[in-house]
């Protein structure tokens, strides 16, 4: 029986129930940045950013539980992933022994390990500062799986200094900044919108659906709805869910607080 077009929407339910609802081969790209599993304190003006503006109620995962958890959730992502399609994980450093372990036994291929390098770490006095975040683009078929090399430069268009525009964007290091978002009502964690746009453009096309697990702010959904993709996210979250269904509705990208 032919499968229909997934239409785009968002559910306040666990991602691994949910995912149980979509049927296989569907999705075209995973996005998602899932718990630390690090005793996040997200109720902190973490990073100097004001307490009463970032919304309450971060489901954490216990460290001891994150290796089922994660292999639980990604053996729902990969039976819905499309053979043509991928899948970008971000983690920290501390669980990412976790994330590479459960990726091979789900049976992914890993394409790249990206690092992503940003500003204001967390100050530290007995080690160095932490201020990068690794990101796993792998996929189901390395043989089939579509990127776009030249969706973001031309084959032959050169940066002001003269070298390759095309092959420095896609240096495995990205340099690039988070957003502030100064006075405005934000969750505790989001990834840059030019960083979800830059995988959105390499991996996919618009039209294509494009599925995150742990929606949390609505981030990679909002960013898939202002370049043409579909989209499915889940956020067990009720405060989160509302807040990311009130950024896609309206169309705003940042809500005034």
């Amino acid at each position: 029986m032919r499968k229909g077009v997934v239409k785009s929407k968002i559910q306040n339910t666990d991602c691994i129930r949910g995912m149980a609802c979509i049927d296989d081969a569907c999705v075209d790209l995973v996005v998602t940045d899932p718990p630390f599993a690090i005793g996040f304190g997200p109720a902190r003006a973490n990073y100097n950013r004001t307490g009463s503006r970032v919304i309450k109620g971060y489901a954490e995962i216990r460290p001891e539980d994150y290796y089922e958890f994660t292999r639980s959730w990604m053996s729902g992502a990969y039976r819905v992933l499309k053979e043509s399609g991928s899948m970008y994980v971000f983690s920290g450093w501390n669980n990412l022994g976790d994330i590479l372990g459960a990726l091979d036994d789900v049976g992914f291929v890993t394409v790249n390990h990206i690092v992503w390098k940003y500003q204001f770490g967390v100050v530290t006095r007995r080690k160095f500062v932490t201020s990068h975040y690794h990101c796993l683009y792998v996929c189901k078929n390395d043989k089939k799986r579509r990127f776009y090399p030249f969706a973001r430069f031309g084959a032959k268009e050169r940066t002001p200094d003269g070298r390759s525009a095309h092959y420095g964007d896609k240096e495995d290091v990205w340099d690039i900044k988070r957003e502030y978002w100064s006075g405005d009502i934000k969750t505790p964690t989001k990834l840059p919108r030019k960083l979800v746009e830059k995988i959105l453009q390499y991996s996919s096309e618009p039209g294509d659906l494009v599925l995150d697990p742990f929606l949390g702010s609505g981030q990679v959904a909002v960013i898939s709805k202002i370049m043409k993709r579909r989209y499915l996210g889940f956020e067990i979250v009720p405060e989160y869910f509302g807040f990311a269904k009130e950024r896609i509705d309206s169309g705003r990208y940042r809500i005034r607080s």
